[in-house]
């Protein structure tokens, strides 16, 4: 299908993409809209005027309205939204309320209720247990039997564009200071649609029945504090004081045409892990410092999948709420130039690590439904100096 608006057929934000995101106008309040080209299409007004049922989901100030309505709904108004954009007898309606990017300012698309990072990727867990525990085994036994992750803070997940802080903490030897040591990492996080009841595990086949769309995330780390609080409890205030979250929210269809085979998992999961193949995404990270490119990361190299995660978050009866985000963990591939952090792409080189006044650019791509490739947006972070 092509679209009839001028300049984005063709585009990374073309008719197979239709993200979703919470844009405002001046002096208006923030409502729910979906990109094509550099244009917003203000949904509210256009679904009322047709009438639709969940009009009024479009005036909310977050998209948790319009993802707890369900899968159904979800890809009702997905061809809803495709339709308005390639029928030209519907244009007369919907052009008036096309809005031009640079005209808008976005907000956190989400209203977060949970926020859970894995550890999924075999590169970039070995590589840090290399660098962490130069002496042992890259991997703890643990590591190839379940997806690893810690239960991270939902109130600090920002959306591109916010400055982080740079954080204080306790560090090695118990001393308290500024870290020097802020990092990144580039992952890729996914948003829950549709909750599920307490004590009820989701099944591996049932991740598209839940997940709603994905976004690129930004897991900031401050590994000097992280280094003397993560044993025995893992991540805690190395972590939880910034989480950066594109403006874009891609629903999960528009990815159908990224689904690849993983590299392979030995030993074989347990069985709530899903049988045969693990199917992940093949997904594209540029991650940028300063205007430079520094590692373009794979997602598809990744050990864990997508619904592999969600299974194993779920196993033991926790429940999911709509507006819950689980991420992948860095994302990185076997090469040097595939890292997806500082840490690594440094190893060691203290250098490496974030001054105050950089700016992190991350963006990604994949394949696309009707043959080219779409954008899932950009995460835009600068570092400020730290406060008190």
């Amino acid at each position: 299908m092509k679209t009839w608006v001028p300049g984005a057929d063709g585009s990374l934000f073309d008719v197979d993409n239709l993200p979703y995101g919470v844009f405002a106008l001046p002096g208006e309040e923030p409502r729910v809209g979906v990109r094509i080209g550099d244009l917003v299409l203000d949904l509210a007004p256009v679904a009322a005027a047709e009438m639709l049922d969940v009009h009024h989901v479009f005036e909310e100030r977050s998209l948790n309205a319009l993802m707890a309505e369900g899968r159904a709904v979800r890809e009702s108004v997905r061809r809803w939204v495709s339709g308005l954009l390639t029928e030209e007898p519907e244009r007369d309606l919907v052009e008036p309320h096309l809005v031009p990017l640079q005209e808008v300012t976005m907000h956190l698309p989400v209203e977060v209720a949970d926020y859970v990072d894995f550890y999924a990727s075999e590169h970039h867990a070995s590589n840090v247990g290399r660098i962490f525990r130069p002496d042992g085994e890259a991997l703890l036994p643990n590591w190839k039997h379940l997806p690893v992750g810690y239960h991270g803070r939902a109130g600090t997940v920002v959306a591109s564009g916010t400055p982080v802080v740079r954080p204080r903490g306790q560090q090695r030897g118990g001393t308290f200071g500024t870290s020097k040591r802020l990092d990144i990492e580039a992952e890729l996080g996914f948003v829950v649609g549709t909750g599920s009841e307490l004590g009820t595990p989701v099944p591996y086949d049932a991740f598209a029945d839940h997940v709603f769309g994905v976004v690129g995330l930004n897991d900031w780390s401050a590994r000097d504090i992280q280094a003397w609080e993560y044993v025995p409890l893992g991540p805690f205030l190395g972590k939880s004081f910034a989480t950066s979250i594109s403006h874009w929210v891609t629903p999960i269809e528009a990815l159908d045409a990224a689904w690849v085979d993983l590299p392979g998992q030995d030993p074989e999961p347990l069985p709530y892990l899903g049988p045969g193949a693990v199917r992940g995404l093949d997904i594209d990270v540029e991650i940028e410092v300063n205007g430079e490119v520094v590692s373009r990361p794979p997602y598809r190299t990744m050990y864990w999948s997508p619904a592999q995660m969600l299974a194993h978050l779920t196993v033991n009866g926790a429940s999911l709420r709509t507006g819950d985000l689980f991420a992948s963990g860095t994302i990185s591939g076997p090469d040097p130039d595939q890292r997806g952090s500082l840490l690594e792409i440094g190893w060691g080189d203290e250098s490496a690590f974030l001054a105050d006044g950089d700016v992190v650019t991350l963006r990604y791509s994949a394949p696309g439904t009707a043959g080219g490739r779409l954008s899932l947006g950009e995460v835009v972070g600068v570092v400020e100096p730290a406060r008190g």
